[in-house]
C-alpha cells in the first residue's frame, strides 16, 4: 500500500471520527465563553446518543431514509433541555459548576441505561436499520489528490460539523450576540451595566452546548456504534472537552484539536490494516487517543487563556 493510498484510507476515517468531537467541543466553547464550566459534555453526548438511537428505532417506519437526520434534531432538543439542569444549578442556584457537570455525567448514563432496560428489556438497544452512510461528492470527487482525500468515501455529517464550526466562529466573533456572550464570560458586571442580561445569556449558552453535544452523540451512535449501551460514548465527551481547551476556547481551534484526536481514534481503529502500524500491539493503538489527550492538556493547558469569569457565579450588583 502506497503512502497516498494510506492517506486516502486514513483521512476520511479521521474526519468521520472527529465530527462528533468537533460539535461537542464547539458546544463547550459556547458554554465556557459565557463563563459556565461544562464538565457535563460527556453526559450530554450520552443523552444525544441514546435519544438518536431511540428515535431511529421508533420512527424508522415513519421517516424512512431520513430517519437518522430527524433523530439528530430530536437528540439536539432533548440534550438542550437536559442541559437546563446544569444551567439551573450553576447559574440560578450558583452551585459549584464542576460538581454540577459531574452530576450531569452520572445522571445521564444512569437514566439512559435505566430507560434502555425498561424499553428493550436488556442492557443495550437493537441495532438501527437507517444509519449515516459514506458517500462521494459529485464532481469534487474527481479533483486530483484532494478529491479522494476529502470528497470520496466521506460522511455528510463530517461536512455538517465543519460548517457548524465556521458558523460558530462567525457568530462568536462577528455578531452582536457573540460579543455579548463573550462579554458575559470576561466581565459579567460590566456586561450587566451595559444592559446585557447575564443570566439569560448563560442559559442560552449552556443550552447551545447541550444541543450541539446532543447532535455529536447522535452522530456517533448512528454512524459508528449503531446501537446504544453503557460503552457507546466512552470518554468522547471528555476528549471533546480536551479539544476545547487544546483549541484555546476558539471554535476553529477546537475543530483543529478535534481533528487531531479524531486522527488518533481512526489510527487506533483502522491502524491494524495499515503497513508498519499493523505490527504495533493493538493495546497501544487503543490507548493512543487517551494518551494524546493527556499529553495535549499537559502541554497546552498552561498556555491557554480561559475566559476570566469562567467558573465564577454572578450575583447581580456584587463584584
Amino acid at each position: 500500500m502506497s503512502f497516498l493510498e494510506v492517506l486516502y484510507f486514513l483521512v476520511p476515517a479521521a474526519i468521520a471520527y472527529a465530527a462528533p468531537l468537533i460539535l461537542t467541543a464547539i458546544g463547550g466553547v459556547f458554554s465556557e465563553r459565557s463563563g459556565v464550566v461544562n464538565i457535563g459534555l460527556e453526559g450530554l453526548m450520552v443523552m444525544g446518543a441514546f435519544i438518536g438511537i431511540l428515535f431511529n428505532l421508533t420512527f424508522v417506519n415513519v421517516f424512512g431514509a431520513g430517519t437518522e437526520w430527524m433523530a439528530l434534531l430530536a437528540a439536539m432538543v432533548v440534550a438542550a433541555l437536559f442541559s437546563l439542569l446544569h444551567a439551573v444549578a450553576s447559574v440560578s442556584f450558583r452551585a459549584d459548576q464542576v460538581v454540577s457537570g459531574v452530576a450531569i455525567n452520572l445522571l445521564a448514563v444512569a437514566l439512559c441505561l435505566f430507560l434502555v432496560k425498561m424499553i428493550y428489556g436488556k442492557g443495550q438497544t437493537d441495532f438501527v436499520q437507517e444509519r449515516f452512510l459514506r458517500t462521494d461528492f459529485p464532481i469534487l470527487e474527481k479533483i486530483p489528490f484532494f478529491g479522494p482525500l476529502f470528497f470520496q468515501n466521506f460522511y455528510w455529517t463530517s461536512t455538517l460539523a465543519i460548517v457548524i464550526a465556521v458558523l460558530a466562529w462567525i457568530v462568536l466573533y462577528y455578531t452582536p450576540f457573540g460579543l455579548r456572550l463573550r462579554a458575559v464570560g470576561e466581565h459579567p458586571m460590566a456586561a450587566d451595566t451595559m444592559g446585557i442580561n447575564v443570566t439569560r445569556m448563560r442559559y442560552i449558552a449552556v443550552m447551545i452546548s447541550g444541543g450541539l453535544a446532543g447532535i455529536g452523540g447522535a452522530i456517533y451512535s448512528q454512524s459508528i456504534s449503531l446501537d446504544f449501551s453503557h460503552s457507546t460514548i466512552n470518554g468522547q465527551g471528555f476528549m471533546a472537552l480536551a479539544a476545547m481547551i487544546f483549541g484555546k476556547w476558539h471554535p476553529l481551534g477546537a475543530m483543529g484539536a478535534a481533528l487531531f484526536f479524531g486522527f488518533a481514534q481512526a489510527l487506533s481503529i483502522v491502524g491494524g490494516s495499515l503497513p508498519i502500524i499493523s505490527e504495533i500491539p493493538s493495546v497501544f493503538l487503543l490507548i493512543l487517543p487517551y494518551v494524546l489527550t493527556i499529553l495535549a492538556l499537559a502541554g497546552f493547558i498552561g498556555k491557554a487563556n480561559a475566559p476570566k469569569a469562567l467558573g465564577t457565579p454572578y450575583i447581580k450588583g456584587k463584584r
